[in-house]
């Protein structure tokens, strides 16, 4: 494991602070084998939390969306920013509701997101975020012509002043509360593919691509 880095004041985890890791190596874990990000930023003196899809590159966290969105508008402008990803492992059933929680691996990181503005620096950033998301789609698919591109806006937001936060185990239960009757333990959670669904008009023979047939998060996170 990487070795920790100090939290800063705004990142260091106050409430639970046994669970906060601040190394990037469990950051970067838990960021490669997510997907969707929120990011909270204020506009005119009104709060925000939007949700959107993302990837990384080395130290860098990337993020797309409509040229013409209210949170690109603004980000773009190098307005403060504060972007979380969340995994859920699992319910944990204590035997009192109030000890009830969650395993779940967290990443919070704080900074300002500039836009990317070099147009090939914009179409390498939307293959990784391609990437990141399916790894090998970007090369089975047409690429973004001009006018897709000035539609879309790409910002880049540094890993630099981040905290996670990571939960395991079982319930933790009042000592005498183990004498209650009930059930307690964990129920695992897991992000899981179903049955692909092939579009209405699909080339008659267009074979399922192999990097759609064993897709898994977890396998993204390890590569």
């Amino acid at each position: 494991m990487s070795e920790a880095q100090a939290p800063s004041a705004r990142t260091r985890v106050v409430r639970e602070a046994h669970r906060a890791v601040y190394d990037r190596e469990t950051a970067y874990r838990i960021l490669d084998e997510g997907f969707l990000c929120h990011v909270g930023f204020t506009a005119d003196g009104q709060p925000f939390v939007i949700p959107t899809l993302y990837g990384r590159s080395d130290d860098n966290l990337l993020i797309h969306g409509s040229a013409a969105s209210r949170m690109l508008k603004n980000m773009k402008e190098g307005l403060p920013v504060c972007l979380t990803v969340t995994l859920v492992d699992g319910f944990v059933l204590a035997r009192s509701i109030f000890n009830q929680s969650m395993n779940y691996r967290s990443v919070v990181v704080l900074g300002k997101a500039m836009l990317v503005d070099d147009p090939a620096q914009k179409l390498e950033a939307l293959q990784l975020l391609s990437e990141h998301i399916i790894p090998g789609r970007w090369a089975d698919v047409r690429q973004p012509n001009e006018r897709e591109l000035k539609q879309t806006s790409v910002l880049r937001l540094p890993i630099e002043e981040f905290s996670c936060k990571v939960r395991t185990g079982p319930a933790i239960d009042d000592e005498e509360d183990y004498s209650f009757q009930t059930w307690a333990g964990v129920l695992p959670l897991e992000m899981k593919t179903g049955e692909l669904i092939p579009d209405e008009r699909l080339l008659q023979g267009q074979k399922i691509p192999e990097y759609m047939r064993n897709y898994s998060r977890k396998h993204q996170a390890e590569g």
